[in-house]
């Protein structure tokens, strides 16, 4: 079983960065896809972004242009870097990692954006 441990959440401004962590406790180059999602208080989780093994990408049209995913295989450790954050960015951040059928979760690290 795959353990994801997130990390880089924090209090910032509006406008600022932050860049996200998720380090794998064994090769990710087994996960198929990894993924960010995130969940804001009272809300359903929502996907964020992802990376296939290929290196191809995909993110929701909110983050789109301000956010970048990436991968390091050698390192096991998946990224979101998030530019321009606005207050509606606010939530904890979840990153997975798909493997077959099964599709591991990290315990999340939250993220706040004050306007």
């Amino acid at each position: 079983q795959v353990q994801l441990v997130e990390s880089g959440g924090g209090l910032v401004q509006a406008g600022g960065s932050l860049r996200l962590s998720c380090a794998a406790s064994e090769s990710i180059f087994s996960l198929n896809v990894m993924g960010w999602y995130r969940q804001a208080p009272g809300k359903q989780r929502d996907w964020v972004a992802h990376i296939n093994r290929d290196g191809s990408t995909k993110y929701a049209d909110s983050v789109k242009g301000r956010f970048t995913i990436s991968r390091d295989n050698a390192k096991n450790t998946a990224f979101l870097q998030m530019n321009s954050l606005k207050p509606e960015d606010t939530a904890v951040y979840y990153c997975s990692g798909l493997r077959g059928v099964t599709n591991y979760w990290g315990q999340g690290t939250q993220v706040t954006v004050s306007s």
